[in-house]
């Protein structure tokens, strides 16, 4: 009897404290349209009130900073230099560009599944850029993707499209793990780290950008990570609505005890790097030229670099990276990345036209019987373990 109540006011104390830090975790936690619009501007003139210099700018930027890397449990992830142990399979080259297969190693036993566009000339050092993708299960090898990493390797870039966890040939883990926003930067950051490790890359000019949830990691790792050089987030940026996915709003990174912060404040921290916000009017961005934008090239406007922030912004389109939103992009990181023009046409418009379009199948690396390595780590709790989260 006295074993059975002492089991029972065990399992009693477990579900209390597991309830109490669930609910301590749902305060904090800022997911999907967490203020109405009229609330998010009003909080927008609020959070303007806490700074009016670069001194005290640069104060409230460090603290939402290191709020993002406290929400993310950062400290909890690998130390790793190098070792990324690519494996590189299938190497095409078509009309101005090469792109082959590639997956690396995030850390030991879990690998990061993708493309490599790069240009056909090889003399030199190349601008490199990050090509993270939305949620549709397959987005790396959909057309859209393929079409903008093969017309910025044309144009001289190397180009790094890699799977969200969960999607696409990363079946370690499912997408809705926790830790997803964690892990997933974690990825975008090593991506970023074997680019620079090439001896064809420039370090000194790196971009990144991304539509929907690619636009979310494009802005947290460009905040975190000042090695990205030029920001282009895509149909994301937005001051009501902070990520409908446990990917982009799944840890408490934008309410800490220090501070209370939202999407547009995170894009800022690019400040003054290049910066180009790409919005329309069939979803959440609506807003950007009015609100959003304003606020972050008041940002800009501190360090005299407003003229390296823009927005293009399509009120009659909806929520994609289509070649509409692609087009801008180009142009832009044509110009901060100095890139060989090689397929941009001034009149009328930028050419697409030579692009293979490839089936799936011939874009995964593991594929044709070839497997993941044996060390891959497998299961959400395997990973999660591994990195020492909570269960």
């Amino acid at each position: 009897m006295r074993y059975l109540k002492s089991t029972l006011l065990i399992t009693f104390l477990s579900l209390f404290f597991n309830t109490h830090l669930m609910m301590a975790q749902s305060e904090v936690l800022c997911q999907s349209y967490y203020w109405t619009e009229d609330e998010a501007n009003l909080k927008l003139k609020e959070f303007a009130k806490q700074w009016d210099d670069i001194a005290s700018w640069e104060h409230r930027a460090a603290k939402i900073k290191q709020g993002i890397l406290d929400g993310m449990q950062w400290e909890k992830m690998p130390k790793i230099e190098g070792n990324f142990n690519p494996i590189i399979r299938k190497t095409r080259k078509m009309d101005g560009y090469i792109v082959e297969n590639i997956a690396i190693e995030s850390f030991p036993g879990f690998y990061i599944t993708g493309n490599l566009y790069r240009p056909i000339e090889s003399k030199g050092k190349h601008a490199a850029i990050l090509s993270p993708h939305g949620h549709m299960m397959d987005k790396r090898l959909k057309e859209d993707v393929q079409y903008r990493c093969a017309v910025l390797a044309k144009m001289g870039a190397i180009v790094f499209a890699y799977d969200m966890v969960g999607r696409g040939e990363s079946h370690q883990v499912s997408h809705d793990i926790p830790i997803a926003l964690t892990l997933q930067t974690f990825n975008s950051q090593r991506v970023l780290d074997y680019l620079l490790s090439r001896e064809d890359v420039d370090g000194s000019r790196i971009g990144m950008t991304g539509g929907s949830g690619g636009g979310t990691q494009t802005f947290i790792l460009t905040a975190i990570d000042d090695r990205i050089t030029v920001s282009a987030p895509t149909v994301q940026v937005s001051a009501h609505f902070f990520g409908g996915c446990v990917c982009e709003s799944g840890m408490p990174i934008h309410k800490r005890p220090t501070h209370q912060t939202n999407n547009v404040e995170i894009a800022a921290l690019c400040a003054p790097r290049p910066l180009l916000l790409i919005s329309n009017g069939g979803d959440w961005t609506h807003n950007t030229p009015r609100i959003e934008y304003p606020y972050i090239r008041s940002v800009y406007e501190l360090y005299d670099k407003e003229h390296k922030v823009e927005n293009v912004h399509l009120p009659a389109e909806k929520h994609d990276y289509g070649y509409t939103k692609r087009a801008p992009m180009y142009m832009f990181m044509n110009h901060y990345l100095k890139l060989n023009k090689g397929s941009l046409g001034f009149n009328p418009s930028v050419d697409e036209s030579f692009v293979t379009i490839l089936s799936m199948d011939d874009l995964k690396v593991f594929s044709d019987g070839q497997s993941i390595p044996s060390n891959a780590l497998k299961g959400d709790e395997a990973v999660m373990e591994y990195l020492g989260f909570d269960l």
